[in-house]
Formats: structure tokens, sequence, C-alpha cells
């Protein structure tokens, strides 16, 4: 069989018929329950975030949201939160702090939303705060990067204790089209920057930048697995264990850097 090529795997971490949000908690979780709002403007519905229980466990779950058709993704901004998508997931983080409930996140978005009102709105700020939030977090966090994770916009659900990726997922700075269009003036040479990005879970997990690929024949079995475990695992270590060795995971990475030739 012939090598998936980096732009086979963004080709496919865009595909319309990868799961949803909807999909994993559906076949994951019970009990779920949506928690709406950011309590100070608006409701956000390209973030989807609520309780659930997870193995008996109460747990928080939170990710972008898509849809399969365009009526779909047009309601949920295609999965690009604004501030108030973001304000919302950290609510509901500290909230999951206070109880006590393991964190996990879903992340599928080609970045935050950059329109006027989020900018005026606090976009950076939101990102930022969430971000700081959960490097503190005194519980433990999970993140999977389900489908397509670009910029900001998927590392304000990024920073975890663990950081899963599936098979055919992808996690940069931007997309190859843009990184194409600012590097070359060409955003036609996107295979070409998919390569130079190393963004596919196997370069990433090579580089030491997530913790596990799932694979995805057998997805949600395979992802019920590494969960649970991690969960387990993240329960032994006290709060400031916790803290400590998460700050530690992001403090030490330092994948080698190698200039692409351009």
């Amino acid at each position: 069989m012939a090598e998936i090529t980096s732009y086979e795997r963004v080709e496919r971490a865009r595909s319309k018929d990868r799961p949803l949000i909807t999909d994993y908690i559906k076949a994951l979780f019970d009990d779920f329950i949506e928690l709406k709002g950011d309590r100070l403007a608006k409701e956000d519905p390209s973030i989807l975030g609520g309780i659930a229980v997870f193995h008996g466990m109460p747990v928080t779950v939170i990710g972008h949201r898509k849809g399969r058709t365009t009526e779909e993704n047009i309601k949920y901004n295609f999965g690009m939160a604004s501030p108030e998508g973001y304000r919302k997931s950290l609510r509901l983080m500290k909230q999951a702090e206070r109880f006590k409930r393991p964190v996990i996140t879903f992340i599928d978005t080609p970045g935050a939303y950059p329109g006027m009102e989020a900018e005026s709105s606090g976009q950076a700020n939101a990102i930022a705060e969430n971000m700081a939030a959960m490097s503190v977090l005194k519980t433990p966090v999970i993140a999977v990067i389900t489908g397509e994770g670009s910029s900001g916009g998927a590392l304000a659900l990024g920073v975890a204790d663990r950081v899963f990726m599936l098979e055919n997922a992808v996690y940069s700075i931007l997309s190859p089209e843009g990184f194409a269009s600012i590097m070359w003036k060409d955003p036609s040479r996107a295979p070409e920057a998919s390569e130079v990005m190393k963004l596919t879970a196997q370069d990433l997990y090579e580089y030491k930048l997530i913790d596990r690929i799932i694979p995805e024949k057998g997805l949600f079995k395979n992802l019920d697995k590494s969960l649970k475990a991690a969960i387990l695992k993240l329960k032994s270590y006290d709060d400031e264990e916790l803290i400590g060795r998460r700050y530690k995971k992001f403090r030490t990475i330092d994948g080698e850097y190698k200039p692409a030739v351009v």
C-alpha cells in the first residue's frame, strides 16, 4: 500500500464523513447534559460543552462543533469559535475544577473566528485566558485532536496533561493553504507546505509534541480505552503534582527545528 502523504492526511482530517463531537459524546459518555452561555454576553454554538458520565465517573466534556450539511456548518460557524465560546469553555473548566471532574476536550477547528466582531470582543484575550487557566487547572485535562486543529483556536482547548491525536488528524499553527500563501504567495502549493509543516499525528508523535496516536480502525473502542487509562493515572496525582507535571510537559517541549528550504 502506498504511503499516505501529509496533505492526504489533511484532506481526511477535513472530511465531512469524520465523526463530530456529538458522535463522540454519544459513543463514549452517558447522561450528557449540555450547558450553554458564557454568563457575560451570549451563547456560541460552535463550542459544545457540558457534564457527562464516563465509566461511572462524572466528567466535563468540551469541544468544537461542526456540522455535516451547509446549513449546520453555517449555524456552528464551521467550528470557528468566538470569544463567547472560549469564555463558555473556561466557565465549564472552572466549574469542573470546583467539583473535581476531569476535563476532556475535543479539538476540530480551522481556527478561532477572525471576524471584526470577534476581535473587538476580545478574541485574543479569551484564547489567552483559556490557555493560562488550563495550565494550572486543579483537575485532570485530556485533549483529543479529532480532525483539523489549527492556530490558537485549537490550542485554547489543548493545554492538557495528555494530548491524543487520531491517526488522520492534523495539528498546526495555520492551514497548509495559509502557510503556502505566506511563504510562497501561492496557496496551490498547500501539499508541499503540508510536508514542510510536520503537522500529522505521526510527525508530532515523533517530535514528542503529543502523547498518543489513536488508530481509527475501532476508533471509539481505542479512544475509550486510552481515555480511561489516562484519567485513572492522572487522578492518582495530588493537585500540586498534577499541575507541576503539566507545567513541565509544556516547558520542556523542544522539538528540533529544521529550517525549510523555500
